[in-house]
């Protein structure tokens, strides 16, 4: 029978070869050609060092792009309130549509949606500089936020694509560039306000995403190559599936809070700063210090990733953040203030790279572009809803109570996810 269908597939080979006028083997048959290699793909190094310092040129953007708008509305005589709306707005669209993008950016590629996100953040960073009001602060967050949200699910997934170790190292690289412009990127928009003035700091925080858009062009051929669109799903499937599994939920839940807990700290800082008489200068240090051991910890991140299960050291994070964040409040020298954000950057720059592995383990076939946007739009919805919550409750409870419901909300969490990782022992 094999052979029989062996012998019609030969024969109906060799006549269309015929017709083409060109000669058929029919040793051929069960060999079939190679892939061709993928044109203006460059080396497998190459691509995510280059897609890592696009992210990071926009996330400067972004992280200084926070402080900026932060002392910006504070010196306009804007109050607690307008800064928690403030930062909201970076968050409230890419909250709405970052599934949306993550399913677009698995069906068309990466290429087109990158180049409007990072056109989106170069013009929010430029807006500022003609447009110092309110509403002006506003759009501009608004470009910010939604270009930088497209641009990192796009990259995410493309480091996804990658199996075991080389995905993890990916993902490791790309947890170092964002801690690397969450370092640069506050402490450029403190010390720029306090020497060039609250119009020049954004005329020089666009110029990080312009370059990134002049590499991104020279990607383009790469960038379309690379794209392979995903099987079609055979039945409708929403996002409920994907929360619905325990160990997916858990990965979304722990890592919710803990970039709240990040955010919290950027939105409160700058606050608490002004608050107890600091510079901006000094509040760009303090932040700063805070990204720089993300830095320290991600550099040593491939040799603890090792030697430590995924779950250990996420869970481990959530205790040293929550009490750094008890502690924090009780505090007003600098050196303190800098210590303490010091050792929350090292537990809060811990857990991203296990995050993203997590995600890109459990996630189902084909929608792992839909996985981290869903990711984005649970960590956006806390971008939106936090700083609006805090900036409300900080008019009439001060900052201090900012600290602590944050530290209490990162316990419950940890209370949360301790099954898992007792799963993860028993499963190792």
């Amino acid at each position: 029978m094999h052979f029989c269908m062996f012998r019609e597939k030969t024969l109906f080979l060799t006549r269309q070869h015929a017709e083409r006028g060109t000669q058929f083997s029919p040793n051929t048959v069960s060999m079939p050609s190679p892939t061709p290699p993928l044109a203006n793909k460059p080396s497998s190094f190459a691509g995510p060092v280059v897609l890592c310092l696009l992210v990071m040129l926009s996330h400067i953007a972004i992280s200084g792009g926070r402080v900026a708008v932060s002392l910006t509305a504070l010196q306009l005589g804007q109050g607690t309130l307008e800064v928690g709306i403030l930062i909201a707005v970076f968050a409230l669209l890419p909250m709405l549509f970052s599934i949306q993008a993550g399913r677009l950016i698995d069906d068309i590629g990466p290429w087109q949606p990158m180049r409007a996100s990072i056109i989106c953040v170069v013009i929010g960073t430029s807006l500022p500089v003609v447009w110092q009001s309110l509403t002006g602060l506003i759009v501009a967050a608004t470009f910010v936020g939604v270009g930088h949200m497209t641009l990192q699910i796009a990259v995410q997934r493309q480091m996804g694509l990658s199996n075991g170790e080389e995905r993890l190292r990916n993902f490791s690289w790309l947890s170092l560039s964002m801690a690397t412009s969450g370092l640069i990127g506050p402490l450029l928009a403190g010390v720029s306000i306090d020497y060039l003035g609250y119009r020049s700091v954004f005329a020089l925080l666009a110029v990080a995403p312009l370059v990134g858009l002049i590499g991104l062009l020279g990607m383009r051929g790469y960038l379309k190559a690379s794209h392979t669109k995903s099987a079609p799903v055979t039945q409708k499937q929403g996002i409920g599936d994907l929360f619905s599994s325990p160990s997916l939920r858990k990965v979304f839940i722990a890592n919710m809070l803990l970039s709240a807990a990040w955010d919290t700290h950027t939105f409160v800082v700058p606050i608490f700063g002004v608050h107890v008489g600091l510079s901006p200068t000094t509040i760009g240090l303090i932040l700063a210090s805070f990204a720089a051991a993300t830095i320290v910890i991600r550099l040593v991140l491939p040799w603890m990733m090792h030697r430590i299960r995924p779950w250990q050291l996420i869970n481990f994070a959530l205790v040293v953040t929550g009490l750094n964040f008890l502690l924090y409040p009780f505090f007003e020298q600098v050196w303190i203030l800098v210590s303490l954000s010091f050792v929350l950057g090292l537990g809060l720059g811990s857990t991203q790279s296990s995050i993203l592995a997590l995600l890109q383990q459990h996630a189902p076939s084909g929608r792992a572009g839909e996985a981290f946007g869903l990711r984005m739009a649970l960590v956006n919805g806390c971008q939106v809803a936090l700083p609006l919550a805090f900036g409300a409750l900080g008019t009439f409870m001060g900052v201090m109570p900012l600290f602590w419901l944050t530290a209490v909300g990162l316990g419950a969490v940890r209370w949360f996810t301790d099954d898992a990782e007792k799963h993860e022992k028993t499963s190792a």
